[in-house]
């Protein structure tokens, strides 16, 4: 990793992926944030 900060539709993803896999709620939606945030970070960081 490049020690850059995560962006704010990365972390959004990871809490929601952190919930997710604590209560089983919610696993499309973590999924779909998931999904954004890397689509995302393409432009951002070339990936």
């Amino acid at each position: 990793m490049s020690g850059e900060q995560p962006s704010h539709l990365q972390e959004a993803a990871r809490k929601a992926q952190s919930k997710a896999d604590r209560t089983g709620a919610g696993k499309q939606r973590a999924g779909e944030l998931q999904s954004e945030a890397d689509r995302a970070a393409v432009p951002k960081h070339g990936l």
